[in-house]
């Protein structure tokens, strides 16, 4: 059952969009995801937010992520994960961040607070009543801000197959590599017809939380606003999918092939 954590961390950190001339997001913005087994089972949703508010009187983004399993699964493998961010509308950076989860039995509580001018992270471990100072990188993301910063700074249109992409990522107290290897276009049916998408195989390239050997792909639109339609995971048996099933307050027109 670590796959459904996988992939609702994925839907969370490597859903993205690319670089235009005006954002590809606003306030309002929601986003909802099926999890299903094999095609057939369910195993759990997910939801994405964007919400607005004000911090150490900044304007910003506050983003609201939530994961959770139902059905069969719950039973046996309970998921009740909470993401947050708040990033600053002008330069895209994360300030705050908050992982509070509950999966399987396996819960954490932090809130981590980043000096992006001094390149550090103040980790607050609620749970363990912790807290620690890390340095990280320059420019740093979180796991949630680095769909949104990529969705207005990655240039698409000069992409080729086998190109990477690659951001600094902050989670759980470390710093990682995450890369996205272009895979090239490709038409796939969804809930809302037949769409044209970009597709990527997402890594982080250091630490525990996903590895290079795992069979990941993602596909998003092929529009401004760059929709996560779809990620899946091949398993040993089966397979893992998430999907989009709903949304609601997109900045710019959205359209499938038949409407094109």
């Amino acid at each position: 059952m670590k796959k459904i954590t996988i992939i609702l961390l994925l839907l969370i950190t490597s859903q993205l969009s690319f670089a235009q001339q005006e954002s590809a997001f606003e306030k309002g913005e929601w986003f909802k995801f099926k999890m299903s087994y094999s095609n057939w089972l369910k195993a759990g949703n997910a939801t994405l937010e964007v919400k607005e508010a004000t911090l150490n009187n900044q304007n910003m983004f506050h983003i609201v992520g939530k994961g959770w399993t139902t059905g069969m699964i719950k039973w046996f493998f309970k998921v009740e994960d909470l993401y947050e961010t708040y990033f600053d509308k002008k330069d895209m950076l994360p300030r705050k961040f908050i992982r509070k989860i509950d999966e399987g039995g396996h819960t954490k509580n932090l809130v981590i607070e980043f000096d992006q001018e001094n390149k550090k992270a103040y980790v607050h471990d609620i749970k363990r009543n912790k807290k620690t100072i890390v340095d990280t990188k320059p420019n740093i993301q979180d796991m949630v801000s680095t769909f949104y910063y990529l969705r207005n700074n990655l240039e698409t249109d000069t992409l080729k197959v086998n190109d990477e992409v690659r951001v600094d990522m902050f989670f759980d107290g470390e710093n990682y590599g995450f890369k996205l290897l272009y895979l090239g276009e490709e038409v796939i049916k969804t809930e809302f017809g037949q769409i044209n998408t970009l597709k990527f195989r997402p890594y982080v390239l250091a630490g525990r939380v996903f590895k290079e050997e795992e069979s990941l792909t993602l596909w998003v639109s092929k529009d401004k606003n760059k929709l996560p339609l779809r990620i899946k995971a091949d398993l040993a048996v089966g397979s893992l999918r998430a999907d989009l099933e709903a949304f609601k307050s997109l900045k710019h027109p959205f359209k499938t092939i038949a409407n094109n």
